[in-house]
């Protein structure tokens, strides 16, 4: 455990548990903390913190008002560090935070490096994310799982839980033999070394290349007389891709040793990418190794009568009483199906790491697939079924609509990212403050400000929803992007470099300073960021603290447009807005950081 890191409770959590035992003390009732519902007030109503009382008011035969009145009475004089004050709007319970409460979390927290961040609570998760196909590179709809999946791994951290990082490549099955197949026809012996090429490129060249062929072949089938459905059966790649298939499930050794190649290929291609995008894994799991897994599963099953044969010895379960249906776990020649595979790597991660969940970072068209493996695990009593969570996502497109890898018009990861490198360098030296950084340094900050616009832009939105991504948007100084946040970032840094702030300044606070309107609403809005990481954690949702951090970098912007720090009116008043500015940089790095994002110290 890191020695800084501290549990605090949030004030919000303070008022719930006040609140609570004080409805205990004045009448009898039992209520807990999570039960009573606290907002932060609205700007045009004295207070800080609102408690909603509607919901009392039945079970204590009060009316809203008397009830206000009596909790808001017992509350001042029975909690007063916490409440200075209350004002009733029906049933409203409008609570003032006293000045001396603020000032003091102020001072407790701004020289922490570590602030928002939890102590371990003994919990261990595993995150599954990225599973790439080996026979193409990766594209933007991978980018948005690999952000989405490692900001929730670094959010979960963030909040205390042993994290593990896996994934599952799909290196086997017909989509990769379709890619050997061309290769064998069309390449003449060329390598990625011989061409130049990045491995993943080069293979998912020839996965294209292999759809034109058998489509050309189609027509001429068709021309010849055959029907479609007939046509795409009798085509002589597809035969040869699907002969190639049984080779290696047979072991033919010059299939094994291309198969072993073209992935090696592939590899080198992905882990020159997932460097870029600051992307890694703790395990990565192989499909031609998993692939025969949950087979003895399936005779657990028919033994318990979770599932059932039928006459032709396929083996299924049937999920009509769960809303769901009938669902094959067995084909009737004994092959299994995906879904075998996963409940057997499902088992298999449970002995190996024991997580009490195992989140699943896939497309929201698996939702259904997501549904009946729970479900199966639920049946068969494996240990990680209850744990098991789909993190289902929706689609990302481009301006100029869907993206489909068999034509070739795929938008490629690595064509992306530098593309976002592109628009950066371009708008940074558009307002010419680059002016005195060497060629290195350059490089480094167009490299931070590109991947930044693009993993905010894909985080920013809940996870749920479809999205389009716009990367002249996304690189916007201004607006609701990773570059103002950066932006504000950098201006603090430079702040606090001319004030000759440093990590062994020692700052005081007068603990009866006054705050003005917009230091307080900067401190108030500062004070939640523990609790935004832990909604964050509970809800699986990145874009939660993607919304707060810009929300912070905007605060912080229009208190630094209203008050000076530099030339702040006293010594006290300068000490005050130091200490801000720092635990706002501090709040905004850490909470970038779980976002994968880099912040940097000029711009």
């Amino acid at each position: 455990m890191h020695p800084e890191i501290v549990k605090i409770m949030s004030v919000v959590n303070q008022i719930k548990q006040a609140a609570a035992s004080s409805i205990q003390a004045l009448y009898g009732a039992s209520v807990l903390p999570e039960q009573v519902l606290v907002n932060q007030t609205k700007p045009e109503f004295e207070g800080d913190y609102t408690v909603v009382l509607f919901a009392f008011v039945k079970t204590l035969k009060k009316s809203p008002e008397q009830l206000g009145k009596e909790l808001g009475d017992f509350l001042v004089s029975n909690h007063p560090a916490l409440f200075s004050s209350y004002h009733l709007v029906k049933g409203f319970l409008n609570l003032t935070i006293p000045e001396a409460y603020w000032s003091e979390k102020l001072l407790d927290s701004y020289a922490n490096s570590c602030y928002g961040f939890a102590p371990l609570n003994g919990n261990k998760v595993m995150v599954e994310y990225s599973s790439p196909n080996t026979n193409k590179p990766l594209h933007l709809g991978h980018l948005r799982n690999n952000f989405l999946g490692r900001s929730i791994a670094e959010i979960l951290k963030a909040t205390g839980n042993e994290v593990v990082k896996t994934c599952i490549v799909n290196d086997r099955g017909i989509h990769i033999c379709k890619s050997m197949i061309a290769w064998q026809r069309y390449a003449n012996g060329a390598t990625p070394a011989s061409t130049g090429m990045k491995g993943d490129h080069f293979v998912g060249d020839y996965y294209v290349k292999f759809n034109d062929a058998y489509k050309a072949e189609i027509t001429e089938l068709k021309a010849k007389g055959l029907s479609e459905e007939l046509a795409e059966k009798e085509a002589p790649i597809m035969k040869e891709a699907q002969q190639m298939l049984l080779d290696w499930e047979a072991g033919k050794p010059e299939v094994i040793q291309l198969w072993k190649e073209m992935n090696g290929w592939v590899y080198e291609g992905f882990d020159t990418t997932y460097k870029r995008i600051g992307t890694d894994f703790d395990k990565i799991y192989y499909e031609s190794n998993t692939y025969l897994l949950g087979k003895d599963l399936v005779d657990k099953g028919l033994n318990q009568n979770v599932f059932y044969q039928k006459e032709d010895q396929s083996v299924w379960i049937d999920l009509t009483g769960d809303g769901l249906d009938e669902k094959l776990v067995r084909r009737k020649d004994g092959t299994s199906v995906y879904i075998t595979q996963d409940i057997g790597l499902a088992e298999q991660k449970q002995k190996e790491f024991n997580a009490q969940q195992s989140i699943y970072v896939v497309g929201d068209e698996q939702n259904y697939h997501f549904k009946v493996l729970k479900l199966i695990c639920q049946k068969l009593q494996l240990p990680s079924a209850d744990g098991i969570y789909h993190l289902s996502y929706g689609m990302v497109e481009l301006p100029t609509g869907k993206m489909k890898s068999r034509e070739g018009t795929v938008v490629d990861a690595d064509d992306l990212v530098d593309e976002m490198i592109r628009i950066a360098r371009e708008k940074t030296e558009e307002l010419g403050k680059v002016n005195d950084f060497t060629e290195e340094e350059r490089v480094a900050l167009y490299d931070t400000i590109g991947l930044g616009a693009l993993k905010f832009f894909l985080l920013r939105v809940d996870p749920k929803k479809k999205m389009i991504f716009n990367p002249e948007e996304s690189i916007d100084f201004h607006g609701f992007t990773g570059p103002f946040i950066q932006y504000t970032y950098a201006r603090i840094s430079s702040i606090l470099r001319k004030l000759q702030y440093n990590t062994d300044t020692k700052l005081t606070l007068d603990t009866v300073n006054t705050f003005s309107p917009l230091e307080k609403e900067l401190m108030v809005a500062l004070e939640q960021f523990p609790e935004t990481l832990q909604d964050a954690a509970k809800e699986q949702d990145p874009s939660k603290v993607a919304i707060y951090i810009y929300n912070i970098a905007k605060i912080f912007s229009s208190f630094y447009a209203e008050h000076s720090i530099a030339n702040a009116e006293s010594t006290a008043k300068q000490q005050l807005r130091i200490m801000l500015s720092v635990l706002t940089a501090t709040t905004i790095k850490n909470g970038m950081e779980v976002l994968g994002i880099k912040v940097p110290e000029r711009m």
